[in-house]
């Protein structure tokens, strides 16, 4: 990296971004250092070793390094042979690229801030509720702790609701992740709220049916059912 470089338009923006990345990744649970390795790599878009990231946002040597392996394990940065290695002695030097996917990383992000928080939540939640339901057993007249058990239970079925939905954006393949949002972005707003409203009236029992059976369709079969689907709504909400 040379004295140019950092001194060029492009590259002030990108520091520029990376220190504000840096800055809201406190707000999101991220160590600063760590944001801001990761964007500034996303944005130069090519592999960096050590050094230059270093260089490049004014870090230490330890925080670098400790924010590289960090975004190494959490699966947003892949370690590479140093591509301006090739050809001199010695061993292959390191590199770090950011994943380009931005689903890919950002389905790996999800999943270890479930792993780091909703998991813990979830157990935490589970324990207590136990404790309360022998607690209550134990004194069954105490309405007081009649209600927290009932409260807890209440509470518990609702994070684990969420923290099912939030870890099945991992799960999702990035290319389909994109398509299914590239979809909802060009359905206006009016159209899902009233899909939503509609799902909320029908009996749960036809939706789930419904869900399975278009699950378990090929793709040609499920073009043929959607565009009979379409027809049908189209006859009835005449």
């Amino acid at each position: 990296m040379t004295i140019a470089l950092y001194s060029s338009p492009a590259e002030a923006l990108r520091r520029r971004l990376a220190d504000a990345w840096g800055e809201m990744g406190g707000a999101w649970g991220v160590a600063p250092a760590i944001a801001r390795v990761h964007v500034y790599l996303m944005a130069r878009g090519e592999p960096l070793t050590e050094r230059e990231v270093r260089e490049a946002l004014g870090l230490s040597h330890r925080a670098t390094s400790l924010a590289l392996e960090s975004a190494v394990g959490w699966g947003v940065v892949e370690k590479v042979v140093e591509p301006r290695r090739v050809g001199r002695r010695g061993p292959a030097g390191t590199a770090y690229l950011a994943v380009g996917d931005h689903f890919r990383w950002f389905g790996r992000v999800i999943s270890q801030r479930k792993a780091l928080e909703g998991d813990p939540i979830v157990a935490v939640l589970e324990r207590t509720l136990r404790d309360a339901q022998g607690a209550s057993g134990a004194d069954p007249d105490d309405a007081e702790l009649r209600a927290l058990r009932d409260w807890l239970g209440t509470f518990l079925g609702f994070v684990r609701l969420f923290d099912r939905a939030v870890g099945l954006v991992p799960m999702v393949e990035p290319a389909a992740l994109e398509q299914l949002l590239r979809l909802l972005a060009v359905v206006p707003d009016e159209t899902v709220l009233r899909l939503v409203r509609l799902l909320g009236e029908l009996p749960e029992r036809d939706v789930l049916s419904l869900a399975d059976g278009l699950s378990r369709l090929s793709p040609a079969a499920a073009h043929r059912a959607t565009k009979l689907i379409s027809g049908v709504v189209r006859t009835v909400s005449r």
